[in-house]
C-alpha cells in the first residue's frame, strides 16, 4: 500500500506474490506517473528491497526509514534477553493462585490484605509490553521488588506476620534472588536503547547534522562498552545494535530536514490495525479474515474511503466498469490459487492424484 503522508489518502494498493525490487519499483512508477505533484519524500521500514526500489525510482528524493522499525530490529537481542529473564522470574513466582483460593470467601481484614497483594502480583505478571522501548521483564522485576519491599515494611512494625503473607513474601524473594544475575546486563543494554531513542525523538529540534553527530558519538561509546563488557551476551547485543544502526544510517535523518516527513510509518501500521479491528467487530471473528490477504486491496480502500470522506458518498469515475472488471479478474485469479492451497491441505493424496492424472492425459495426447 502506498499512501500520502499529509492527507492520509491511499494512492495505490495491490496484493503481490513477492516483494522483489522489480515488483515494488513497478508500483512506485505507477504512482509517480499518476500523481499531479512531485514526490518530495518517502518513509518506509528498512526492508532491503524497498530501499533499493525507492533509490531506483526516486533518485535524490529523501528516504526516511522508520525509527520504530529501526529500534525494534536493533534491540531485538536485548528484548529477547529481557523476555527470557521475565520467563524465568514468572516460573519462580508461581503459587499465587493457591494463596488466592485460601483467601476466598473470607471477609477478614487479613484476607483482604492477602487478596490485595495477590492482585498486585497478578497484575504485574500479566502486564506485557511491546518492543522496542518497553522492557516488560524489567518492569515486572521492578514491580515485584516494590511488592516485596512493601511486605517487608509491614512485617517490621507488626512483629507478627500471617502465614499467607509470609509465604507470599518468601515466594517473591526467592524468585527475585534466583534471577538476580539475569537483570544487570539487560538493564545496561536497555539504557543505551533508550538513550538513542531520546536522541532520535529530537525534542529540542536540533538540525539533522547535529543529530547525526550525536548519534555517531553514542555509537562510539556503545562500541567501547561492548569491548569492555565482561558478559559475552551483552557484548553481542551491543555489537548487533551498532551493526543494525550502520545499515539504517543513510535513512535515519531525512525527517529532520523536512517538517512534513514523519519519523515513522506507524500511521500506516495503525491504518491496517484499524481496519482489522472494524472487520473483527463487524464479523464477530477473533482475528482478521484470511481473505484480507487476497481482497485487501479492495476491502481496505473501501473502508478507508468511507472513513476519510464520509460526506462524498459513492462517487464512481468515468470508465469504471472496465477497471472494475480487470480488478475482479485479478482477484479471482488469486482466489483460485488460494482454493488450490486449501484443497491440498485438506486432502493431499486426492490433490496430487488429480495432478498425476492430468499429467498422464497430457502425455497420451502428445
Amino acid at each position: 500500500m502506498l499512501r500520502d503522508c499529509l492527507s492520509g489518502e491511499v494512492l495505490l494498493a495491490k496484493s503481490l506474490l513477492s516483494a522483489t525490487i522489480a515488483d515494488l519499483s513497478a508500483l512506485l512508477v505507477e504512482v509517480r506517473d499518476a500523481l499531479p505533484v512531485p514526490i518530495s519524500g518517502v518513509v518506509s521500514d528498512g526492508q532491503d528491497s524497498i530501499r533499493k526500489a525507492v533509490a531506483q525510482t526516486f533518485p535524490g528524493v529523501p528516504h526516511q526509514q522508520c525509527h520504530f522499525h529501526y529500534l525494534r530490529e536493533a534491540a531485538r537481542p536485548i528484548y529477547e534477553a529481557d523476555r527470557h529473564a521475565k520467563k524465568e522470574l514468572k516460573k519462580r513466582v508461581r503459587g499465587i493462585r493457591k494463596l488466592e483460593r485460601q483467601a476466598e470467601g473470607n471477609d477478614s481484614i487479613e484476607a483482604e490484605i492477602v487478596r490485595g497483594y495477590c492482585a498486585a502480583v497478578r497484575s504485574a505478571l500479566t502486564d506485557d509490553g511491546r518492543p522496542p522501548l518497553t522492557a516488560p521483564g524489567l518492569k515486572l522485576h521492578e514491580r515485584l521488588e516494590q511488592i516485596a519491599a512493601s511486605l517487608d515494611r509491614i512485617a517490621v512494625p507488626t512483629g507478627c506476620f500471617s502465614g499467607r503473607l509470609k509465604r507470599l513474601r518468601q515466594l517473591l524473594r526467592k524468585g527475585l534472588e534466583e534471577t538476580a544475575m539475569l537483570w544487570p546486563g539487560v538493564r545496561v543494554a536497555y539504557r543505551w536503547v533508550k538513550r538513542v531513542a531520546r536522541l532520535l525523538a529530537n525534542e529540542q529540534q536540533r538540525p539533522a547534522r547535529e543529530v547525526r553527530r550525536q548519534l555517531s558519538k553514542i555509537l562510539s561509546q556503545i562500541r567501547q562498552a561492548a569491548r569492555r563488557s565482561v558478559e559475552p551476551e551483552v557484548s553481542r547485543q551491543l555489537r548487533h545494535f551498532v551493526k543494525v544502526t550502520k545499515s539504517y544510517w543513510p535513512g535515519l535523518f531525512g525527517c529532520y530536514t523536512s517538517a512534513d516527513l514523519p519519523r515513522t510509518n506507524n500511521d500506516l501500521e495503525q491504518l491496517f490495525g484499524s481496519h482489522r479491528y472494524h472487520e473483527r467487530r463487524a464479523s464477530g471473528r477473533k482475528v482478521a479474515s484470511p481473505g484480507l490477504v487476497v481482497l485487501g486491496s479492495v476491502r481496505v480502500i473501501a473502508g478507508l474511503a468511507t472513513r476519510l470522506r464520509p460526506e462524498e458518498g459513492l462517487v464512481l469515475g468515468e470508465g469504471y466498469v472496465q477497471t472494475w472488471r480487470q480488478l475482479r479478474a485479478g482477484l479471482e485469479k488469486r482466489r483460485r490459487a488460494r482454493r488450490q492451497q486449501r484443497r491440498f491441505r485438506r486432502d493431499p493424496v486426492t490433490y496430487l492424484r488429480k495432478l498425476e492424472e492430468l499429467a498422464l492425459q497430457l502425455s497420451l495426447l502428445s
